[in-house]
């Protein structure tokens, strides 16, 4: 059977990583919040998780000397760095400008239906870190 070892580790390491983040959640929290499994944010870092598996995928296939890899290390870097720093501050932004609505809400405004800012965007450095050692071992577990 063919099948595409990058696309399946990186696509591997998102799921379990989803997974383990809604199972930490649950434990942390005593409560499911079934948008754990699908949202970005919290522990571990999904986006880290597929970056790494999809780069230990790919230096396995094409070797850690090709091209490939080192374009692939690249996109791995920026994702996580991403995460860990812009996405990181848009959700802090996200959680202040949230507080002052609340702070500065009009009670006497029948509708609140004007939604909440997303909280959960981006990733501590310990997130990505486990989420990048999660990666790189289900890298190495792909079958290539």
């Amino acid at each position: 059977m063919k099948y595409n070892a990058v696309l399946l580790a990186g696509i591997v390491g998102w799921g379990v990583a989803q997974i383990l983040k809604f199972l930490l959640y649950m434990l942390a929290n005593h409560t499911a919040r079934l948008e754990r499994l699908v949202g970005s944010g919290g522990m571990p870092s999904s986006h880290s998780a597929m970056v790494c598996a999809a780069l230990v995928a790919t230096g396995r296939i094409c070797g850690v000397d090709a091209p490939l890899f080192g374009v692939m290390f690249i996109f791995a870097a920026i994702v996580m760095y991403d995460a860990m720093n812009v996405r990181q501050a848009a959700g802090l932004h996200a959680k202040i400008l949230n507080d002052l609505k609340r702070r500065f809400a009009d009670p006497k405004k029948a509708d609140h239906s004007e939604k909440e800012l997303k909280e959960f965007l981006g990733h501590t450095p310990l997130e990505v870190f486990c989420g990048a050692l999660l990666g790189i071992a289900l890298g190495f577990v792909i079958p290539v």
